[in-house]
């Protein structure tokens, strides 16, 4: 009983702290559960024989049941996100590395030059773009590139900022589902699920940008044509609003290069896809990256020193990405191999009405709209998810099904005001935040729908399983 107050406890203590802003995320992913395992040590509640997974790690060697357990417990849960981490840190600095390049430049120019002065063109280019930008799954950057892209454009041709601001969250929202984005790294280190969770998740993730780019823009189009009219802007207008005035990050350019970038980029991603699907052809992801980001570096920057100066520059986000799932490690060694998350299971699954057992799936994609929205992703993945997906487990599902079914509200979580970029994005296109979340929410809404209906009707998740 005192075990899963503690649990529930920690978890109660770990929200609160991160969503108050009292600790950051890293203090928090490992002092909390540090302090509460260490508690219940201290009381003798702890069971370190609760975990299956944890014992089997030991390969046959017995622990005391008392603090010289920690250091094992904490080197299992590391042991468990090392491989996401490692593909994390190289899967961010090669998408740095290409956006440093250029490869998305003329794919901006080609949108902005197609586009015109059509306000239809312009939204779909935007939409186009987003997507584009958005691959390495980072918020900030696709904020800074395509609102620097496009918003010259939107104010000379008097066009909704508001529609640039939805446009560019929505797609964002879609490509961070790619593993290295975030979320999916959490659920796949929470879970212990592999790469293969991509391939489960790109028919929803196309037919959502589809659903973007060919519903949501056009809509939006047919609004501000009827509003504004077209405009037609001048070759000279559009070379203003596509060159580049930064001398330092002119210099990192490399047009010439943009082929090989281009197919280097679309064979590394159509290999990790392709490898879930074949297993002759299969390679760890944080392998094609690495040797991805090596070769991007060895062509673009042959120069030593221009090498260390982009991963100096670059290194940043990654590293905190990074530092991040290591430290969701230590959560999850201690939660688990102090029996913490056994007993919280345990007491969870009694609440719930034997009748809604069967649904749990459904149950967990749409608590986790609420949950991800109202929660930052740490504190839903790392203190919610894995009492979840145990209790999912005694009802038959598997991890894979609990990690998707997790990841389906992410279409309204960067809507969340614990989302740090949304704020970058705000102030640039000076949005209000509260008409924002509501316009973008019922687009939103959308995404959440196909996401839900595909992965049910693949038959990755099922709907009802008989108890």
């Amino acid at each position: 009983m005192l075990l899963t107050i503690l649990a529930y406890a920690m978890i109660a203590i770990f929200m609160y702290v991160v969503m108050s802003k009292k600790m950051s995320p890293l203090s928090a992913l490992v002092m909390i559960p540090l302090v509460f395992t260490i508690i219940a040590f201290l009381t003798g509640v702890a069971d370190i024989k609760a975990d299956p997974a944890f014992v089997e790690s030991l390969g046959g060697e017995k622990l005391a049941n008392n603090l010289s357990a920690i250091g094992p417990m904490v080197l299992y849960g590391i042991n468990q996100t090392a491989k996401t981490g490692i593909m994390l840190l190289f899967a961010i600095l090669y998408f740095s590395i290409m956006l440093d390049t250029g490869l998305f430049d003329p794919i901006t120019e080609k949108m902005i030059r197609f586009a015109k002065g059509d306000p239809m063109k312009v939204l779909m280019a935007t939409a186009i773009v987003s997507a584009a930008v958005s691959m390495n799954g980072d918020g900030t950057t696709t904020t800074l590139i395509v609102v620097s892209a496009f918003l010259p454009i939107y104010q000379k041709l008097n066009m909704k900022v508001m529609n640039l601001g939805v446009l560019i969250i929505l797609q964002n929202t879609i490509m961070n589902l790619l593993p290295w984005g975030g979320p999916t790294a959490r659920a796949m280190s929470v879970l212990n699920v592999g790469s293969e969770i991509l391939a489960y998740l790109a028919p929803g993730m196309i037919l959502s940008l589809l659903y973007v780019i060919f519903f949501v823009a056009p809509s939006m189009g047919r609004k501000e044509r009827k509003r504004l009219g077209i405009t037609h802007l001048s070759d000279e207008e559009m070379s203003k609003l596509t060159k580049i005035s930064d001398p330092e990050k002119e210099a990192t350019r490399r047009p010439d290069l943009f082929l090989f970038n281009g197919i280097m980029t679309i064979v590394l991603i159509a290999w990790l896809v392709a490898g879930s699907f074949i297993s002759a052809i299969e390679v760890p992801s944080l392998l094609l990256f690495a040797v991805g980001t090596i070769v991007a570096l060895m062509v673009n920057y042959p120069n030593l020193k221009d090498q260390s100066k982009r991963i100096g520059d670059n290194a940043g986000d990654a590293v905190q990405v990074v530092i991040l799932v290591f430290a969701a490690g230590i959560f999850m060694g201690l939660f688990q191999g102090s029996g913490m998350a056994n007993a919280l299971a345990q007491s969870f699954t009694t609440i719930i009405p034997k009748q809604l057992a069967g649904f749990w799936g459904i149950i967990i994609a749409l608590l986790s709209a609420p949950g991800t929205f109202f929660l930052s992703n740490d504190g839903f993945y790392y203190g919610i998810m894995p009492v979840l997906a145990q209790a999912g487990a005694r009802y038959g599902f598997d991890n894979m099904s609990m990690a998707l079914a997790s990841l389906m509200g992410q279409a309204f979580h960067l809507l969340s005001p614990l989302v740090a970029f949304i704020y970058l994005l705000l102030r640039l296109t000076g949005l209000d935040m509260g008409e924002w979340q509501r316009t973008a929410g019922k687009y939103a809404l959308g995404i959440f729908i196909i996401f839900i209906v595909t992965i049910v009707l693949m038959g990755h998740m099922p709907i009802y399983i008989p108890q």
